[in-house]
């Protein structure tokens, strides 16, 4: 392979100066945000004196990893973080498309940007206002259910922050609420892209809306689906802080049905004040996810190689 002469290198970064200076608040985002702290990794082998710093401080192995899998806690928040995010993934997946259908359907362009903006505004919101939103739902003393909507039915409220049982139907619904108008939008940009004349030939053919949608739509966004649904993969070990940590107002009652890998790490780190096992926790999910990802997009491959991430 010729190599490229320094005048054309010269030539072509004088040619394109303009977009590459538009690429470096991006680069130096990139390299400042998740570059440069991947030099912490090192914290996760390390039994860390505050005194001796990070460099100066002992080696331990892999002991910070074992916090993780010798507590009798360990399979609880690994069952609870993979049932919730497959679940998430799942029902965010199909609510997602079907909303951004819908909203394809919509012919008046002030009532299709309304109802855009309207279901993009949960996304918006901080997990902090959402979890004082359910709580306002939910409080004992003066909730809209238990106030107003169970006496209807002839039901006594309920604490609501104490019944395990009840959460992992309230974290869903509450998941769902701020994650699908995002996720709709983007796979409405890809139906809006789609090519009319597919649907025109399909109705000429006497398809009726669910055989576009099933034979048309989903076949056509299918690669949108399936990198959408591959970064969600990757982050299967990581979950929404917020959501299990704001929204449950960090109710010890409910820790059977609430506690994820990323709250327990986060209360472990507030008692102990043992940054090697919380960086450990974070190495295993980012090692966990990558590995995820590589081998979802092999099997992607296999079946479609036009629908694989790379």
């Amino acid at each position: 392979m010729t190599k490229m002469p320094n005048s054309s290198i010269w030539k072509s970064f004088r040619k394109y100066k303009v977009l590459l200076l538009m690429l470096l608040p991006g680069f130096l985002y990139l390299l400042l945000n998740n570059y440069l702290p991947m030099f912490g990794v090192v914290i996760a082998f390390k039994n860390i004196n505050y005194a001796q710093g990070i460099w100066g401080s002992d080696w331990n192995g892999f002991k910070n990893f074992e916090f993780l899998f010798r507590t009798e806690d360990a399979y609880i928040i690994t069952r609870n973080t993979i049932l919730y995010n497959l679940t998430f993934i799942v029902i965010n997946l199909v609510g997602a498309v079907t909303l951004a259908v819908l909203l394809n359907e919509i012919r008046a362009r002030l009532a299709a940007r309304l109802y855009q903006s309207l279901i993009l505004l949960p996304y918006l919101f901080s997990t902090v206002i959402v979890g004082y939103l359910v709580y306002a739902f939910l409080s004992a003393d003066f909730g809209f259910l238990n106030h107003r909507v169970l006496p209807l039915f002839g039901m006594e409220p309920l604490v609501w922050y104490s019944e395990a049982k009840v959460w992992p139907y309230i974290l869903v619904i509450v998941n769902t609420w701020k994650s699908v108008g995002y996720l709709s939008i983007i796979y409405l940009a890809a139906i809006v892209g789609l090519e009319k004349e597919y649907y025109e030939a399909s109705r000429i053919d006497g398809a009726n809306k669910w055989h576009q949608f099933s034979r048309i739509t989903i076949p056509l966004i299918s690669p949108v689906i399936v990198i959408m649904t591959l970064l969600q993969v990757g982050r299967i070990f990581n979950s929404d802080f917020g959501l299990f940590y704001q929204v449950t107002m960090n109710s010890g009652s409910i820790l059977r049905t609430t506690n994820v890998i990323d709250t327990y790490v986060y209360r472990a780190l507030i008692q102990l004040g043992d940054i090697g096992m919380s960086s450990a926790a974070g190495l295993f999910q980012s090692v966990v996810g990558f590995v995820l990802v590589l081998s979802v997009n092999l099997i992607v491959r296999k079946i479609n190689k036009d629908n694989a991430l790379f």
